[in-house]
This record gives structure tokens, sequence and C-alpha cells, in this order.
């Protein structure tokens, strides 16, 4: 329901000439002067939703709060500058809640250079709710988007995946300066950061672009949370790698050139870049297991629920 909400909004809303980017990527672009064009993307969270404010520190809420908007600038390639924030605040306690989120909030917007350009405060009688928008800069080489995949691109991934929720999905690092040196160095023709999980993101990049996606299943980078994660219950650490989202890497497609200089050159220090398959021109996903077979998947992750 959620997407379907989200291309009634893409059809109904009219496109104005400043955009260059619209609904449907990690962030909205804007052609703003002679300057670079501007990025712009907005994330709420709340309580009961995304985090459990009874269990966990106000601070490490806070720090999320950002973080997953960096996120979304990193899947663009644009340099983060300005945030405004929104808060809802319980009535109860809400200042000093306040004060604790930004507590967490800050130390990573200044460790971005990100700067707290102001916002707005409410309180109500119920949970926790936090809106951050942040404003960022293409650079000379232009925002990258979801939708520019091209059949025989290879998928190639940052980092590793799954179970995020015992403690990641809070204290993980925005790929920002990744984003920027790879798409400073290398030839890429799309990204996208998950957030949904990882075979639902990766179908939302394919679909973007009119291809589909083949995944080799043993390639996938699979983390030690999906392994405990898998433990407590019962299901395989690959269908947390592919599912449970909130991992907060980059998914990108490289021509198979640029692909195999990166790969081999292995840019980042201390994230890992991994291909784990290819784009194609059926518009299908699949994905193949350790003995060759090739199947249908079924993309799966977080989708919030909505009635008609």
């Amino acid at each position: 329901m959620e997407a379907s909400l989200v291309n009634w909004f893409g059809k109904r809303l009219p496109r104005q000439p400043s955009q260059r980017v619209g609904i449907g990527d990690d962030a909205a672009v804007l052609r703003w002067g002679a300057g670079p064009d501007c990025v712009v993307t907005v994330d709420v969270v709340m309580d009961g939703v995304d985090f459990d404010l009874a269990t966990v520190d106000p601070r490490r809420v806070g720090r999320k709060a950002i973080a997953i908007n960096l996120s979304d600038l990193a899947a663009m390639a644009a340099t983060p500058v300005a945030a405004v924030i929104g808060l809802v605040l319980p009535r109860e306690g809400g200042a000093a809640l306040a004060r604790e989120l930004y507590e967490g909030l800050i130390p990573l917007a200044e460790q971005y250079q990100v700067a707290l350009a102001g916002g707005d405060v409410n309180s109500w009688d119920g949970q926790l709710a936090i809106s951050v928008t942040v404003l960022g800069q293409a650079t000379d080489r232009g925002a990258l988007t979801r939708s520019g995949a091209k059949p025989g691109d290879q998928i190639i991934v940052t980092g590793e995946f799954g179970g995020s929720i015992l403690g990641r999905h809070l204290d993980f690092e925005p790929r920002v300066q990744e984003a920027l040196k790879l798409h400073r160095e290398f030839d890429i023709h799309a990204a996208i950061d998950v957030s949904d999980g990882l075979s639902l993101d990766l179908s939302r990049m394919a679909e973007a672009s009119g291809c589909g996606a083949v995944v080799h299943l043993t390639r996938v980078p699979i983390s030690q949370a999906a392994h405990a994660r898998s433990k407590e219950t019962g299901a395989a650490p690959m269908e947390h790698a592919l599912s449970d989202g909130e991992d907060f890497e980059l998914i990108l497609a490289i021509p198979p050139k640029a692909a195999a200089a990166l790969l081999a050159s292995q840019p980042l220090p201390g994230v890992p870049l991994t291909c784990i398959g290819e784009l194609t021109d059926d518009g299908a996903l699949w994905q193949v297991d350790d003995a060759g077979v090739r199947s249908r998947l079924i993309p799966k992750g977080y989708e919030h629920r909505l009635s008609p």
C-alpha cells in the first residue's frame, strides 16, 4: 500500500521546472540558480515504530534521526549542508527529552559539517515523533539516482547485511564520504541505500531503471548480527540479510569495466565492496543458489501498512 500511495503522489502532484528529480527517489534534486543542484530529503521516525523509547537511550534516537537522512544523501552522492528538525514531544518530560535527543544528534551533524539551521517543536499526549529534513549539494558530476541502471551493470554493495535490529539500526555510519569518493573516481549508473531490505530496495532500483536483476546468494555478505538473529528467530541468516532492512549500506549499479577496477582496488578502507549479481533486460528478479539453481527472488522487507 505504501508504494501505491507514493505512486499516487507522483502522478497527482504538479511538477515544477526546478525539479530535476522528484518523488520516488532517495531525495529530491532541485535546480538552484547557477550553482550546484540542491538535494533535499526528509524522514520521520516515531516511538513504537522505529524505536522503543522505553528501552533505548534517547541520544541514540537523536543520532538515528539525522543519520537516516544522511544515508539518503549518500545514495545520491551529495554533500550534506544543513538540516531543520521538527519535534513532536510528549508533554510529560518533553523538554528534558528534547535535550537528550539533541545531545545524540549534534555530534553526527558536526562530524558531517551539517548546520542545524532551525526547526519547530510541538507537544501532545502521544508518543515522540521526529522529522528531520537535510539539504545537500550535488557534486559537479550531478546527483546519482536509482533510475540510471542499465542491463549488464554489476550490482555492487558496501558492507554486510542482516540483523540490524540487534543494535546497528541505531548506530550505523552513513556512507556519505564513501559515496562521494566512489562517485568521484568511478562510473556509477545508479544507487540506492538499503533502508527497507536488500532484496526490496534492489527491486526498487531495478524497477525504476526498467531492468531485472540476478542475485548470486553465495556472494551476499551476511553480517554476524544476521547469524545471531537467526538463532533467535529460526530463520536462515540469508533470509535476514535479504529482508531485515535498516542496514543503511549502498547498492550500486556499475558497468562491468568500472566494477572490475573497483573490486580490484577496494578503495574504501574498512568498508568491503562486493559484487552480488548483475542487472538484466528481462524485468524479473532472480536468485541463484549455491548449486547454481536459478529461481525467482521475491523481494521482502519493511513496508508501511496503510488501509485504503
